[in-house]
């Protein structure tokens, strides 16, 4: 089990710098997009297409870490209190939302495997044939690896939840 979660866990802080990789290149295209706009009057071409398509990656890449983490938005009024008083049913609630999440991503990847099987396919791409042109197929497979890995982290937090005598950690 500690083999696994440090794979998991290593897996996802790879993930995450990939993501934190790709924001700095996108800052360094926007820039230079902007310095060709404005001393060469000339625009790096694609740059719309790649910032709709890396901030989509970016996202997928990341939220496994930020999920493994304790950084997801969520409201912890009720469910601390609850946790002051019954720590027990806290962990069943806990887990109860961590399998609906499990459910809901699980969802999003068997629903984006067509779009990607189809796109990787068809060679669909964005852009302009003739000035910039990028396929779409690499950012559908981010959305089902992030997504994967997401869901083996929510596994994981149960198995921790379970198995740390009651003390889950973030």
């Amino acid at each position: 089990m500690i083999l696994a979660s440090r794979i998991l866990d290593g897996v996802t802080q790879g993930l995450n710098i990939v993501g934190s990789a790709l924001i700095v290149g996108l800052m360094a295209i926007i820039g230079a997009d902007v310095i060709g706009r404005g001393v060469f009057g000339t625009p790096l071409p694609g740059v719309p297409e790649m910032v709709s398509l890396s901030i989509v990656a970016i996202v997928f890449l990341q939220i496994p870490a930020a999920m493994r983490g304790g950084r997801l938005t969520r409201s912890d009024a009720v469910i601390d209190r609850l946790a002051a008083a019954r720590p027990g049913l806290t962990r069943w609630i806990e887990t109860a939302f961590d399998l609906t999440a499990i459910f809901i991503i699980w969802v999003i990847v068997s629903s984006t495997w067509p779009l990607f099987e189809r796109s990787w396919r068809r060679g669909d791409f964005v852009g302009a044939i003739g000035d910039f042109t990028a396929p779409t197929w690499p950012v559908k497979f981010i959305i089902m690896l992030g997504c994967s890995v997401m869901i083996l982290q929510f596994a994981a937090r149960i198995l921790r939840r379970f198995l740390s005598d009651g003390e889950q950690p973030a």
